[in-house]
């Protein structure tokens, strides 16, 4: 039998603000343990929490991008559940009156473009973090990360594949990063995934029984970990067995998914409204406020470079996966660069040396303006294409201007007519086999000849003028 998959994502952003959703404390990441705690968060009795204005802010903000409508009332609930890492035995978040309803994203897989609609995004306060390892026989609780601003994103069942998944990921993440509400850190766990999946035979409009997948960081584990729950699945049915809906871990080491516990459903929690938070109110005002705060979004960026700039799709898409990317591009471009050039440079030289070093672009001391001197020297002929390379991972490096480097180096290139002229002769006299056999037919020798003339010229001959001699005496 044929099956389908049948997917829906839930995605936590932590939000970048200061403090914390209901108090106070700060929520900087890798401080020591239980310091950055206060009553409120730690849930200590009497205390009362504030809801924290910019947290609402970001996750109405969030929702106006993914085209969702904003609630104009809204309202915190408890949802109730007992662990170690959650000291006041429930945990503030949203139920039946979430922020943000009714949105969709549109993603684009194997050369199809679809919509997946969203449910939700509701905003919710952190857990804290259990640690296991380290401790001996005990577990040990840090509860820095307790009361941090989460917003939950729930897409619908829409997504049919494992790579359909990875984009939606994708997707949101560069979303998220482009508005400025979250960093989309996976391995420090500012963005996390889980995913509810199930599977049915083609055709079927009824769902099957669903597992939820947890401990996904990484858009490579999103793709994985559903791939092989999905082949799971389909392997029990076919064997005659039946799912069993519950929560599974993704193991990173054995590349397989766990059994955790049995998944619960939204009465196990017993939700009710917050007696200590006043429901959320959102005007029109407040919401226009917003909106006008909104950069222009990766979509819309996109389109603009190919019909601006007149790029391909390809490199509109790099371009714009990330807001720093698009800028850095864009202050090139305004300060003379040609677009293309400079679209070609980036998504070369520039991304390898940023991936070497395991760098974000916002973290090189690389400015446009230096690419565009660069750019200026190859295209007056001062230096070569080859030569420009070298020039360009000195400039990364060191942070020197182009010119400064050419001059100290002594990169000027060759394009004196009678300087190449007499190295072309020394090395076609060196090498009359290759001439004859070149007269002969086999002109792919050619490139031979302007290798051995670049090397012996340290690759500073015009590639120009020296190509024109070339040609000039071989066929004379």
């Amino acid at each position: 039998m044929n099956y389908e998959a049948v997917i829906g994502l839930e995605i936590h952003a932590q939000l970048l603000t200061e403090s914390k959703m209901f108090c106070g404390c700060s929520t900087k990441f890798g401080s020591e343990p239980n310091t950055q705690t206060c009553p409120v968060c730690i849930g200590m009795p009497g205390v009362l929490p504030v809801a924290n204005r910019k947290a609402i802010e970001y996750v109405i903000k969030t929702g106006l991008a993914v085209n969702c409508t904003i609630a104009p009332y809204s309202r915190f609930a408890r949802k109730n559940y007992f662990y170690p890492d959650l000291p006041k035995g429930y945990q503030i978040s949203q139920y039946e009156l979430p922020i943000c309803e009714h949105g969709f994203v549109k993603i684009t897989a194997n050369g199809e473009t679809r919509e997946i609609g969203l449910t939700r995004i509701h905003l919710e306060e952190d857990a804290g973090k259990n640690i296991h390892e380290g401790a001996g026989s005990h577990s040990l609780v840090d509860l820095n990360r307790a009361g941090t601003p989460l917003m939950e994103i729930v897409s619908e069942p829409d997504i049919r594949s494992p790579l359909e998944a990875a984009e939606f990921v994708k997707k949101l993440r560069a979303m998220v990063r482009y508005i400025g509400v979250c960093d989309g850190n996976m391995e420090q766990g500012s963005l996390r995934c889980d995913a509810n999946v199930s599977i049915r035979p083609v055709g079927q409009k009824e769902f099957g029984t669903k597992t939820e997948i947890k401990n996904m960081n990484s858009f490579k584990y999103v793709e994985k970990a559903l791939d092989y729950e999905i082949k799971r699945q389909i392997k029990i049915l076919n064997e005659g067995g039946r799912i069993i809906q519950e929560t599974r871990l993704w193991n990173t080491a054995k590349g397989i998914t766990e059994s955790m516990r049995s998944k619960e459903e939204a009465h196990d929690y017993r939700y009710f409204p917050d007696p200590d938070l006043v429901p959320v109110k959102v005007d029109d005002q407040w919401i226009e406020q917003l909106k006008s705060q909104l950069v222009e979004l990766p979509d819309a960026r996109r389109q603009r470079f190919t019909s601006q700039y007149g790029l391909p799709e390809q490199d509109a898409e790099l371009l714009t996966s990330e807001r720093a990317i698009a800028e850095w591009f864009e202050q090139a471009v305004k300060l003379g660069g040609d677009p293309k050039s400079v679209s070609n440079w980036m998504m070369g030289e520039f991304m390898r040396l940023l991936n070497e070093e395991g760098k974000q672009i916002e973290e090189s001391e690389l400015r446009p303006a230096q690419l565009v001197g660069l750019l200026k020297m190859i295209d007056q002929n001062i230096i070569s294409g080859k030569i420009a390379k070298t020039v360009f991972e000195e400039m990364y490096k060191t942070g020197k201007e182009a010119d400064v480097i050419v001059k100290q180096k002594g990169l000027v290139q060759v394009s004196d007519e009678g300087e190449i002229e007499k190295i072309v002769n020394e090395i076609l006299e060196k090498n009359p086999k290759e001439v004859e056999r070149f007269r002969a037919g086999e002109e792919k020798l050619l490139g031979f000849f302007a290798g051995q003339i670049m090397k012996a010229t340290k690759g500073k001959a015009n590639p120009k003028v020296l190509n024109e001699l070339l040609k000039k005496k071989l066929s004379s």
